[in-house]
């Protein structure tokens, strides 16, 4: 299972972040991502955690969505695919922020 987290403070390590995770399950990944392209490094406050357990990626999502980890409030959910269509859509579906007031749907 794909995970999603967001709102993350900028001093968050991965290794933190596998530990509130591990609490859940097994994690086989955890990836903050930065502005590596403009050289800084810093992370942008989002990344992803992969657990192989259907079950217990859904516990870890239900549990820390909502917790603070350094301050912040972090929004946690499930990842969802690729689209097959992407780049071929419109820029008018895409959101700014990490989570709008409305429910996330996923598309078939």
């Amino acid at each position: 299972m794909n995970i999603f987290v967001c709102n993350l403070s900028l001093e968050v390590t991965e290794e933190e972040l596998r530990r509130e995770f591990m609490a859940f399950g097994e994690v086989i990944s955890v990836t903050i991502m930065n502005d590596k392209y403009i050289g800084s490094g810093q992370s942008r406050g989002y990344g992803f955690v992969e657990m192989p357990s259907q079950s217990e990626g859904q516990a870890a999502i239900t549990a820390l969505n909502g917790k603070s980890l350094r301050d912040r409030t972090m929004d946690v959910i499930q990842a969802l695919a690729l689209s097959k269509n992407r780049g071929k859509g419109s820029y008018g579906d895409k959101r700014g922020g990490c989570f709008s007031s409305r429910v996330r749907q996923r598309r078939n």
